[in-house]
């Protein structure tokens, strides 16, 4: 029996900072309407031709690559987390490998959005687990700037999201003490449309039409999102799959060493903190930086906070997320 472990992280994020001051200077909103109701100081947008989601992905495996002590050809898996590929298809796994210049190993495309990190790590940590692979690269990257209604019509949304990506190398873990000790996945199909960008796609209209009509009022291209009704969902689930994980390896809340939450809300991240009782030390939230960026948000955080010396040998992890689909998840970690 084998675990997997967590034994390299790297993120990057596009130089280009908007603040919450940039964004009233295009659409009816100010500083202080953001912060309030998300947290969200300023965001990173992409410059168009210099940053995609693959190549973001790329920047962030590399600096996980290289921390991780192994080289680029012992991995044996590539799971990449997005909802923002660079092309409809084929996604971006593929164009990882190519870049990487690794070798022709299997590439799996996750698309669970807010939680496609989590379930990304869950896919590998099966795979390892199983004894399949040694070394995987999981990648979260989005880059949501280019599909936003930079309008006051879409300001909802759109003052939410930002750009970036993260990854992790798991590797083979003798010691079952240690690594991820388990995973919990869960969706709730029902309420898909309540977070949602509904084109384009197959079922929405053929590729002729979109050419054809190019109405300026249809707002289907862009996200839409019930706010108040996702908030609700999220904090009930964020709770019970954190309960899950810890019961399932009879842990108590007062074992979490860290807890790295899916940045989606700023507020969101503070009910769970005190629901479980977590000083600010033991949660990690960088929302204020980088806004919400889907599935790059814990690897980008987790990160850091590892960087930052928050996440050390022995820690219990904790690692949640709540999404479009709905989906949501976590994973418990012996660092």
């Amino acid at each position: 029996m084998y675990n997997s472990k967590i034994t390299g992280l790297g993120y990057y994020v596009p130089d280009n900072v908007v603040t919450n001051d940039d964004l009233s200077k295009v659409m009816d909103t100010n500083d202080e309407w953001i912060r309030e109701r998300t947290g969200i100081e300023e965001r990173r947008h992409i410059i168009k031709g210099e940053d995609t989601t693959t190549s973001m992905g790329v920047k962030a495996a590399k600096i996980a690559i290289e921390r991780s002590g192994i080289d680029k050809n012992d991995i044996d898996f590539i799971v990449f987390a997005t909802l923002s590929p660079d092309y409809y298809f084929p996604g971006p796994g593929v164009l990882v490998q190519r870049d990487l210049g690794i070798g022709t190993v299997g590439a799996l495309d996750v698309r669970n959005q807010c939680s496609g990190f989590v379930y990304g790590i869950s896919v590998a940590d099966q795979y390892i687990k199983s004894g399949m692979y040694k070394n995987i690269l999981v990648i979260g990257s989005e880059v949501h700037s280019t599909g936003l209604d930079m309008s006051t019509r879409g300001r909802g949304v759109s003052v939410i999201f930002g750009d970036g990506a993260g990854a992790a190398i798991l590797s083979r873990e003798e010691d079952t003490a240690k690594g991820i000790l388990s995973t919990h996945l869960h969706s709730e199909g029902q309420h898909a449309e309540e977070l949602a960008l509904i084109a384009p796609g197959m079922g929405k209209r053929w590729v002729t039409d979109i050419i054809d009509e190019k109405d300026p009022n249809d707002e289907s291209y862009f996200p839409y999102m019930n706010g108040q009704f996702v908030f609700k969902n999220a904090v009930v689930r964020f709770s019970e799959v954190i309960k899950e994980g810890l019961a399932k390896n009879n842990l108590e809340a007062t074992d979490i060493n860290m807890l790295v939450p899916h940045q989606a809300n700023l507020r969101i991240a503070q009910f769970i903190q005190k629901k479980f009782g977590l000083e600010d030390e033991q949660v990690y939230n960088n929302i204020m930086k980088y806004g919400n960026t889907t599935a790059a948000s814990i690897p980008i955080a987790l990160t850091e906070a590892w960087e930052q010396g928050k996440v050390k040998e022995g820690d219990l992890v904790v690692l949640a997320a709540f999404g479009s689909g709905f989906t949501w998840g976590s994973a418990i970690i012996k660092w």
